[in-house]
Parts: structure tokens; sequence; C-alpha cells
């Protein structure tokens, strides 16, 4: 790769990807520390096995062999946080083609409760956890694909969810991220919606509850969005997954909850899953796509303006979907998970920037 060395001040390079096997069809990852020994684990959602996985890490880079939980129906997203405030990691999975999501209590050595379900609208899909009404305890809000809205649950604080509050979205909403889009210091929603082809920006007032939603395009069946600031600006930008027409769309943001149109890039085959990071070591965001009918992935590289390079190619396994950001090995560097849902396999890829 020396024809990008003018560009990186270091040698950038992924090698090859190590795998772990998981149940049938994982679909989703999330990171933490699930077993108090400050090194990452990771949990995946198994969409044809209803499973999760969970791999307790090495702190080196490697894993342990995945343990299985049972959830409801087709598991497809999951997210981690306290939801009964005894410090200890648990789950939420959205199981998709069951209208619940499941909760698992963590023991804090690994392992979960038998799971408990709370009902959900038609489809969920994505899930995403925060503090939506300021009292200090995760709630939770998940995209219902099927009815065309999103689920707010406020938590109790005991493991406990309150009914959902609905918040209209546009056609078959899939993705979801949280951040503070007009600097008033209350979580907002960005939502993806498939067939709409634009997101929706839902405001929040702190109180659980949310404005009528304002749209942007994107391009083609968006699938899935990330946040950050591509522009040192200090102010939240987006990017999407555009499924559809297999391109990503950055859209830098004006800090009052409204956003620049879109700039898009060429990535892979059915772009699915995003994610941010600094891959290169400049300190500036750069992003990383699955192409999940190219069995590959993407990078862009940021020049910290918004703008980025085209697209940089790495292989993957079979139908690579969700991908995750985080430093396994403990080198400060940013490293890659993937869920290969073809392959019923992770991939791990440890970042050599040098």
């Amino acid at each position: 790769m020396n024809f990008f060395l003018n560009l990186v001040p270091c040698h950038f390079a992924f090698p090859s990807m190590v795998t772990y096997t998981v149940e049938y069809g994982p679909v989703a990852i999330a990171i933490g520390d699930v077993n108090g020994d400050n090194r990452t684990d990771l949990v995946v959602s198994n969409h044809d096995s209803d499973t999760i996985s969970v791999l307790l890490g090495y702190g080196n880079g490697s894993f342990a062999e995945h343990r299985t939980f049972e959830t409801r129906t087709s598991p497809q997203r999951i997210a981690m946080s306290d939801f009964n405030n005894d410090k200890v990691i648990d789950l939420v999975v959205t199981n998709i083609n069951g209208n619940t999501i499941s909760v698992h209590i963590g023991y804090g050595n690994g392992s979960f409760s038998e799971q408990t379900t709370l009902p959900t609208g038609l489809k969920p899909d994505w899930i995403a956890i925060g503090d939506f009404n300021n009292d200090n305890l995760s709630d939770l809000v998940v995209t219902n694909c099927g009815d065309n809205n999103v689920g707010v649950y406020l938590s109790y604080g005991n493991g406990k969810f309150y009914s959902p509050i609905t918040f209209q979205t546009g056609y078959f909403p899939v993705g979801i991220a949280l951040s503070d889009f007009n600097g008033d210091n209350q979580i907002d929603l960005v939502v993806t919606n498939y067939f709409h082809h634009n997101l929706s920006i839902l405001l929040g007032y702190g109180n659980g509850s949310f404005a009528s939603q304002e749209t942007f395009l994107t391009g083609r069946c968006p699938f899935s969005v990330a946040i950050s600031d591509f522009n040192e600006d200090n102010r939240t930008d987006l990017v999407v997954a555009n499924y559809g027409d297999n391109t990503i769309s950055v859209l830098l943001g004006h800090g009052n909850g409204s956003f620049a149109k879109q700039i898009k890039y060429v990535s892979g085959f059915n772009p699915y899953a995003v994610a941010v990071g600094d891959f290169n070591g400049d300190h500036r965001q750069d992003i990383v796509v699955t192409n999940s009918n190219g069995n590959d992935m993407s990078i862009f590289l940021g020049f910290g303006n918004g703008s980025f390079t085209t697209r940089i190619r790495f292989l993957s396994g079979v139908e690579p979907h969700h991908v995750a950001v985080s430093d396994f090995n403990g080198d400060g560097r940013d490293d890659l998970v993937i869920a290969n849902w073809g392959s019923s396999n992770i991939g791990v890829l440890l970042n050599t920037c040098q």
C-alpha cells in the first residue's frame, strides 16, 4: 500500500482476519466487559439459531470459545448496559420475527439470566440505549420496521421498563443512533427510513418524549447510521450505509438539528453496517462499512474537513453484516470485528498501523 504513504502517517493495514465460530446467522455484535476483568468481550446475536453467543476476551486480541444463551424468534440487534443498577453489564436483544425484546440480566462472570421479554411493535430491528428523561437510568429505543415508528422504553432501574411510547418515523425504519444534534444537552434520535430513502431526526425534550421528525435525503434504501465529528467543528455529523445504491452518505451537521446536503461515496455491493474509528493514527475520523453481498468491507480515510478518500477494500467472511470498532489488544489502535452471516462466524482484524 505504498500509494497511501503520503496520505497517512503510518503503514495502514489490517492483517488476515482471525475467525471465531458462533451459531447460525450472526447479525450483530455488542462490545463490553461482561465478566469484570477489564478486558473487552463480545456478544453476538445469531438470527438463524435464536441464540446469542458470548466470547470472553483474553486482552491480547483473541477470544475464548463462545457460550450460548437462548432468545426469542430471530434475534436481530443487541446492546448492553446496566439496567438494574448492580454495576454489572446486562443485555437487550430485539427479536425481529417474535415482536419482542429479550432482557438478560448479567451475573458479572460472563453468564446471564434466562430472558424476560418486552412486547414491541411489528418487526423490531435496531436498538439503542440512552437516558432519555434525565433520571440517570438506562432507557431503550427500538425501531419498529413494520409500524413505521420507534418505541421508547423508560427504565424503572430494576431491570424492568415502562410500556413503550411510540414516535412516528418514515417508511420502514431500520437503523438508529443517538446524539445531541442541536446543542441543548438532551439526547436526540436519528433513524434511517429504508423505503423513503431518507433519515428522520427526532429532537429530544429531556423528559422521555421527542419532537415530530424532520427528514433529510440519503441514498437508496438507507440501512444503518453512525455519528461522529468529521470536520472537527464540534458538531455532530452522520454517515449512512445506503444498501440500495452501493454508496455511503455523509451529512455534516449545522449544530441546530439540521444537516447539509449529503455527500456520497461509492462503497461495495449492498453496504449494510457502518462504524467510525481512527484507523491510520492521524487523529481524524475514518469510516468502515460492510458490503453484505460483496464479502468485503470498505474503509474511507478522513481528511478532517468532512471529506474522505475513495474506498480501500478488505476481504471479510461470507455476507458480512455488522461491524464494530474497539481496541481488542490494548495497543491504542482501533481494531475491527465483523459478523459474517453466511459463514456463521465473527472475524477479528487487529490494526497493525505503525
